[in-house]
């Protein structure tokens, strides 16, 4: 306000004319005689204040008339000031008179005056305590907030729960109330932006800690109103509980039994994703997310989101009260929180999870081939046989996809082959995954029937795509094997073990297929001709058509990781 008042507050006949210039106070901003710029003409107007007034008055001069000043004609860079041009004489601030100015501190005054003679003593204006207000302002309200940064961090240091001696997370509240609730607990989906301060903090243990205590939790068992849950599903949140028998404290975890709404959280998973990622991304640290609880953890969360059903799109449906509004809300169906959620989960774990390990190994220097399954939950990285056959005779596979196929087999003899042709699949699921996925079935143990056997039926397809590609050896070579053994054993249905060097568990003998597959193999190798009968070449017509679609092409997996 007192800068306001003693810049603006001068009336027309308050002003000193210009003996050599017959003009009125605003034209003298234009007056070329004059060596003043306007923004110093303003300063001169603005120390233009009698020793006498006093801060009472100032403040209600500033009501008085103003002069209207054209801001647009004034210079981009002020003139500097003539001691023989100057019309008005600034007065140092020491002149004036604060005594009406009881919010000034005595310090301030004194920075106020030091100001004024370092100005003075240049032969400059002083300049007016226009910030003055400002600057202790802007210091308070740095104070403030530094003593609301130590409040917080205290709290959060006291919201911390420990046991066994290490904090293993940050309860919901450490409000008092009486009817604590579910508040004393450690939810998942709280501690996030607590875990993200501990790192920005450099304290990663209490994370750590936090992330491993929470997959050991995921393994525990889990149920709500005796329907039990996914094996995949996290906790939504944990608590710790004193038990008097054993004198020994124990981690109770809550899969939604105790939530409003009575529903398994969906977004804790996600959630235990993003922040192992932040956890390895803060600290460097990768050994954490390689582990393999860690590494199992992950599959499990995503195997359950990416299970089939009848979506075809990788969408969540969800039910209400499955996230961070988990009370009834209406917000069920596929609500943009879990889809976001599920995304970023996904980008996270593509970054953290080890890949298979075998495909590494077994892709050849030069070879590819279509992998098994591609669908809008999963893709299937195991080689089949009986398609990339028939995709090579039906001139999906492109000549040169054909060629990498016949360099893979060839490449991997040994795997793909073995001491009896074919494989069907390869490699064989084994352990938890197949216990998943086959319902522990006893006829498809691995490396048996349809889970990695060996099926002499299939020695016709490689030979007639053989024979399409020019790569008749490779099928001579298979038959070869196939005559040493297939008769003496009684034409088995299929062969067991890595190599397939075992009659089948279950095999029938004198199968039908087995004999017929031995036969068509043999006669295509005597007359090429016959290869019309099942081949197909390229169609120029539908070359385009092929080369836009994404439905087959994209999938072939070919030497050098990649896929086109």
């Amino acid at each position: 306000m007192l800068a306001a008042c003693l810049m603006f507050n001068v009336t027309p006949s308050e002003h000193v004319e210009d003996p050599e210039s017959d003009v009125t106070p605003s034209e003298h901003v234009e007056d070329p005689k004059t060596d003043v710029t306007p923004s110093e003409h303003v300063e001169d107007l603005e120390t233009d204040v009698t020793p006498s007034e006093n801060a009472e008055d100032l403040e209600t001069s500033c009501i008085a008339p103003k002069i209207n000043f054209d801001f647009s004609k004034f210079p981009e860079r002020p003139r500097k000031l003539s001691k023989d041009g100057d019309m008005l004489r600034a007065k140092s601030l020491s002149e004036i008179s604060f005594s009406g100015l009881g919010r000034l501190s005595p310090q301030m005054s004194s920075r106020i005056d030091r100001i004024s003679e370092l100005h003075c003593s240049d032969g400059l204006p002083p300049p007016l305590p226009v910030n003055t207000d400002l600057d202790t302002a802007s210091s308070a309200e740095g104070h403030e907030t530094s003593l609301m940064m130590s409040e917080a961090w205290e709290a959060l240091k006291q919201a911390k729960l420990h046991f066994h001696g290490e904090a293993v997370g940050t309860v919901a509240a450490t409000d008092n109330f009486e009817e604590k609730l579910n508040y004393d607990q450690v939810f998942v989906r709280d501690f996030v932006p607590s875990a993200l301060a501990f790192l920005m903090h450099k304290e990663p243990d209490i994370v750590k800690n936090f992330l491993l205590k929470t997959i050991q939790l995921q393994s525990s068992e889990k149920k709500i109103d005796f329907f039990h849950l996914g094996e995949g599903v996290m906790p939504a949140s944990f608590k710790v509980l004193h038990d008097p028998f054993k004198n020994a404290d124990e981690i109770k975890a809550d899969f939604g039994e105790s939530a409003i709404g009575r529903v398994a959280p969906i977004d804790s998973g996600f959630w235990w994703i993003i922040l192992l990622r932040a956890y390895t991304k803060s600290t460097g640290d990768s050994s954490l997310a390689d582990m393999p609880e860690c590494q199992k953890g992950m599959r499990l969360i995503l195997s359950l989101c990416l299970s089939e059903g009848f979506d075809t799109i990788p969408t969540l449906l969800c039910a209400d009260g499955c996230c961070m509004i988990d009370r009834r809300m209406g917000v069920y169906g596929y609500p943009i929180e879990i889809q976001a959620l599920f995304f970023m989960a996904l980008r996270c774990a593509h970054v953290l999870l080890k890949r298979d390990e075998w495909i590494f190994d077994f892709m050849p220097t030069c070879g590819g081939y279509f992998i098994g399954n591609v669908g809008p939950s999963k893709m299937d990285f195991r080689w089949f046989c009986l398609g990339n056959c028939v995709a090579i005779l039906a001139s999906l596979a492109t000549p040169t996809q054909s060629n990498a196929i016949m360099d893979l087999i060839e490449a991997r003899w040994e795997e793909l082959v073995g001491e009896m042709p074919l494989k069907i699949c390869y490699p064989a699921i084994e352990g938890h995954e197949w216990k998943i996925l086959t319902g522990c079935d006893p006829k498809n143990t691995r490396w048996s029937y349809h889970n990695g056997g060996s099926w002499p039926v299939l020695i016709w397809l490689l030979t007639a795509a053989c024979i399409k590609t020019k790569r008749k050896h490779i099928a001579e070579k298979a038959v070869v094997l196939i005559e040493e053994r297939l008769s003496k054993d009684g034409w088995p249905e299929y062969y067991d073990g890595k190599t397939g060097q075992y009659i089948g568990k279950q095999a029938r003998k004198q199968q039908t297929w087995s004999i017929a597959g031995y036969l068509v193999a043999k006669m295509l190798l005597e007359e090429d001709s016959h290869l019309g009968m099942i081949a197909l070449e390229e169609d120029i017509r539908m070359e385009s058509t092929i080369n836009k679609t994404t439905s087959c092409s994209s999938f072939f997996y070919a030497s050098g990781s990649k896929i086109f």
